[in-house]
């Protein structure tokens, strides 16, 4: 059973892809890299099943992934189609997934990116607010000091203590 929190599944690829996130970070260049791997990798698998699917109107395999390459970037020139209900609905299937991956991806990669920069933007936070009180500790140290050495007390700690 795959790990709900596991957002690049618990295949082998997916764990690698996980540690490297992981490492550095997710980066627009991995999530591009990822996207384009697995829109690849669908093209091939899709072209491969048209032609054995519909021969008549995949004369090549070449012909399947040149038709699953429109359909998945919905460009559809419509210059080689889907003529029997198989395919046709091996294209349904090609066409919803693809929108589909399109939606879950850019979402998955927009949390991300949106839950990297908020995190950054919590410890920038944290360390301001750190800083500030320090500060205040200062200040309020030194207005002891100046407090005492005002009322002439022999008894003032040292500046800075």
């Amino acid at each position: 059973m795959e790990d709900p929190k596991a957002p690049f599944g618990d295949s082998a690829l997916g764990r690698l892809v996980e540690r490297r996130v992981e490492r550095k970070g997710l980066r627009p260049q991995l999530a591009a890299a990822v996207i384009a791997i697995l829109w690849l990798v669908a093209i091939v698998v899709f072209g491969v099943i048209m032609r054995l699917v519909d021969p008549d109107s995949f004369d090549t395999i070449w012909d399947g992934m040149w038709w699953a390459t429109q359909t998945v970037t919905t460009v559809g020139y419509g210059d080689i189609v889907p003529e029997q209900a198989g395919s046709q609905v091996i294209g349904a299937v090609l066409m919803i997934a693809g929108l589909s991956f399109f939606a879950v991806i850019t979402g998955v990669i927009t949390s991300a990116f949106v839950t990297r920069a908020q995190e950054a933007r919590r410890v920038q936070r944290v360390g301001t607010l750190e800083e500030t009180i320090e500060g205040i500790a200062r200040d309020i140290g030194e207005m002891r000091v100046e407090l005492a050495r005002l009322r002439g007390d022999d008894d003032a700690p040292p500046p800075g203590g």
